[in-house]
């Protein structure tokens, strides 16, 4: 639903060191990881995606996850989330101590299969173990939709299609559903179809935006968002990141930049524009990647004058 009103207060999730690290070629030591993630924690991020259980066959950036959660420093009050594919991937993010767990399912059947090699149904079915061990032990669980704006394999994805699968992670319990623009091709107008088709079918659950900014929109479709009632966006540091799926996808919206925005027009964030800019610059001076941050680099840039 439109609102006039935008929300007061917003919570970010910073998934940089996680999604935005997974992809990237030359591994990233585990201590550069630990303090990339205890200097976010420290900047205020409420949220942060730490790591991911799954096999370092397919991804192998995140070989080690476990002593990446052994050796962070944990700060009270902040939520540390791991990424986990299977109930092998669960036992070793509740023997990590992770305080949520992220599952996910792809809105397009095409991206399922090149992706997970299985049907969405499928999918969801390896999730139903996860979700009951979720609830048993305590831990927070939040659901992913991957491609919910657009597929680099079918193209068009509806919001039928998105509710479907939003539908199926609100069944399993999920806390938060992410609503993911996972190869960066949503607008405004798409992301506000999406979300009217949601909230109407499931005004309960909590939604969250995951955008990223291949078509440089991400910004844009966080401001939609806002006016759809959406007070959780997540955000990469540096805008690290990109789908190995999809040529020329990149990163997450920047974090440095989505705290720009959210903090001119006023939201509370308990995040600090200037401490975000300088991780990002550290981040990407450590691993030797550009940083796509518009509003860090620009503010760096001001401060080396």
């Amino acid at each position: 639903m439109i609102t006039n009103r935008l929300p007061k207060k917003v919570k970010l999730v910073e998934v940089g060191p996680r999604d935005g690290l997974q992809n990237e070629k030359d591994f990233v030591a585990n201590d550069i990881k630990i303090d990339l993630v205890n200097r976010l924690a420290l900047a205020g991020l409420p949220n942060i995606e730490v790591a991911a259980f799954v096999s370092p066959r397919w991804v192998p950036q995140m070989a080690g996850s476990d002593a990446v959660m052994a050796g962070i420093q944990r700060r009270p009050g902040t939520l540390y989330s791991v990424l986990v594919p299977n109930m092998q991937g669960y036992e070793k993010a509740l023997a990590a101590g992770a305080d949520e767990v992220v599952i996910f399912s792809s809105a397009s059947e095409a991206f399922a299969q090149k992706n997970i090699n299985c049907s969405i149904d499928e999918s969801i079915a390896r999730f139903e173990p996860v979700a009951r061990a979720a609830k048993r032990d305590g831990i927070r669980l939040r659901g992913s939709v991957p491609c919910s704006l657009g597929c680099p394999y079918q193209g068009e994805v509806t919001p039928s299609q998105v509710l479907y699968v939003a539908q199926k992670m609100y069944d399993l319990g999920c806390d938060e559903i992410d609503i993911a623009d996972t190869i960066g091709v949503g607008t405004a107008g798409r992301v506000k179809a999406v979300f009217e088709t949601l909230q109407k079918a499931l005004p309960d659950a909590q939604f969250s935006g995951h955008f990223h900014d291949t078509y440089g929109q991400a910004l844009a479709n966080i401001y939609a968002a806002l006016e759809m009632d959406v007070s959780i966006f997540h955000s990469s540091i540096a805008g690290l990141g990109g789908c190995p799926y999809a040529k020329g996808a990149t990163g997450n919206v920047a974090t440095e930049d989505v705290v720009y925005l959210l903090s001119g027009l006023g939201i509370e964030i308990g995040v600090k524009f200037e401490e975000v800019a300088r991780i990002g610059a550290f981040i990407t001076q450590a691993i030797n990647r550009p940083n796509h941050s518009r509003a860090g680099k620009a503010f760096l840039a001001s401060q080396r004058g």
